[in-house]
C-alpha cells in the first residue's frame, strides 16, 4: 500500500531545540512531527510515519547541548569593535614562525613571514588619518587599562573620539589630550568613578591640557553628562584603606546629609575623602589625613577643610 502524504504548515509551531514541528500528516490529524538529528529522517510523532528520509544536515558537524557549549564551539569571529581603527577586520599575522602543526619553520620562510607581516603592518592604514587613529586607539587602550575601567568605558571612549576625529574637533590639539579627554568622558558617561588627577596620572599630557579639552569637546559634541556622586569614590577608598563595611555606610550617611549645603563648587573625590576621615573617626578606625589624602589624590588641606565644614553642618563638636 502506497501511502500518499500531504503536509500543510499550521499557524502554530513548536519548537524544541528547533527539532519538533506541529504539522498535519495525512494519516490522520495534526500531529508533532519530529525530526531526529541521529537518524536524519523526520517521523510523525504520533502514528510513527516516517515523513522523511536520509534528510542531508546542513548545521555544523558539532554537537552541542548547551549556550555555553555552542558559543564555545561557533566558528564566527570576533564581533566588530570601535576600539580598533578598521574595527577588528583586519588579518593578523601570528609572529610565531611555526607552521599549521606547530613545527618550526625554515630559515627561507622565517625571512620570508618577516617581509609579509611588515607590509600587513603597513598597509593596514591607508593614510595618515588612520596612523593617527591607530595610535590615539592604542593610547586609549593603555591609559584604561593602567586604570583598570571595564571594556564597556574603551568602547565608549572610543566612539567620544571617533566623533572628535570627524567633526574636526581634534586639529590645533595633541591626539594624546583629546584621547585622555575622550577617555575621562567616558568613564563618567559609563559611571565609573576616576578623579583628573588619576586620569592625569597615567597620562602624558598635563592635568590642565586634560581639562580644558574636556570641557571643549563635551561642549562642541554635546554630551550630557551628570556631576560625579561622591558617594561613587566611597567603596573604592575604602578598600585601599582597609575599613570595615560599617565605615563605608557611615560615610554615605554623611555625604547625604551634607551634599545638599556643600557639595556646590567642591570636588567629588575630596568630598567623598573628607567623609571616609570623619566616619573613620566616628567608627574609631581612624586614619591618618595623610593616608586618606594619598588614597583620593587630594591635599590633606582639602580634606582638613571639608571635614571641618562636615562635622559643622552635622552638628558634631570635637
Amino acid at each position: 500500500m502506497v501511502w500518499s502524504v500531504r503536509l500543510e504548515e499550521e499557524n502554530e509551531t513548536e519548537h524544541s531545540s528547533g527539532e519538533t514541528d506541529t504539522e498535519t500528516c495525512a494519516a490522520g490529524g495534526s500531529h508533532t512531527i519530529v525530526q531526529s538529528s541521529g537518524q536524519s529522517e523526520r517521523v510523525c510523532d504520533d502514528c510513527g510515519l516516517v515523513i522523511e528520509d536520509e534528510l542531508v544536515d546542513s548545521g555544523p558537524e558539532w554537537r552541542a547541548f548547551t549556550h555555553q557549549e555552542r558559543q564555545e564551539k561557533s566558528r564566527v569571529g570576533a564581533p566588530t569593535t570601535k576600539t580598533m581603527h578598521d574595527k577588528g577586520l583586519t588579518t593578523q599575522i601570528d609572529w610565531k614562525d611555526k607552521d599549521a602543526y606547530g613545527r618550526s619553520i625554515s630559515s627561507k620562510k622565517r625571512s620570508q613571514m618577516h617581509r609579509l607581516r611588515k607590509w600587513q603592518e603597513r598597509i593596514r592604514t591607508k593614510d595618515a588619518g588612520e596612523r593617527n587613529l591607530q595610535f590615539a586607539l592604542s593610547e586609549i587602550d593603555r591609559m584604561a587599562s593602567a586604570l583598570g575601567v571595564p571594556r564597556s568605558v574603551r568602547e565608549v571612549t572610543s566612539v567620544i573620539y571617533r566623533r572628535a576625529l570627524d567633526e574636526d574637533l581634534i586639529r590645533g590639539r595633541s591626539i594624546e589630550g583629546v584621547a585622555t579627554a575622550a577617555l575621562y568622558a567616558g568613564c563618567r558617561q559609563e559611571g565609573i568613578p576616576r578623579s583628573l588627577e588619576e586620569i592625569a596620572e597615567i597620562s602624558r599630557v598635563e592635568r590642565i591640557e586634560i581639562s580644558r579639552t574636556y570641557r571643549y569637546i563635551s561642549n562642541e559634541l554635546g554630551l550630557e553628562l551628570l556631576p560625579i556622586d561622591p558617594k561613587q569614590y566611597v567603596p573604592r577608598f575604602s578598600s585601599k584603606l582597609d575599613l570595615p563595611q560599617e565605615v563605608e555606610t557611615k560615610a554615605n550617611e554623611i555625604i547625604e546629609e551634607t551634599a545638599e549645603p556643600l557639595l556646590s563648587g567642591r570636588g567629588p573625590s575630596g568630598f567623598a575623602a573628607a567623609a571616609i576621615y570623619a566616619a573613620a573617626m566616628l567608627c574609631n578606625e581612624k586614619r591618618t589625613q595623610k593616608a586618606v589624602a594619598d588614597v583620593a589624590q587630594v591635599t590633606e588641606v582639602t580634606i582638613r577643610n571639608r571635614y571641618q565644614e562636615q562635622i559643622e553642618v552635622m552638628g558634631i563638636h570635637q
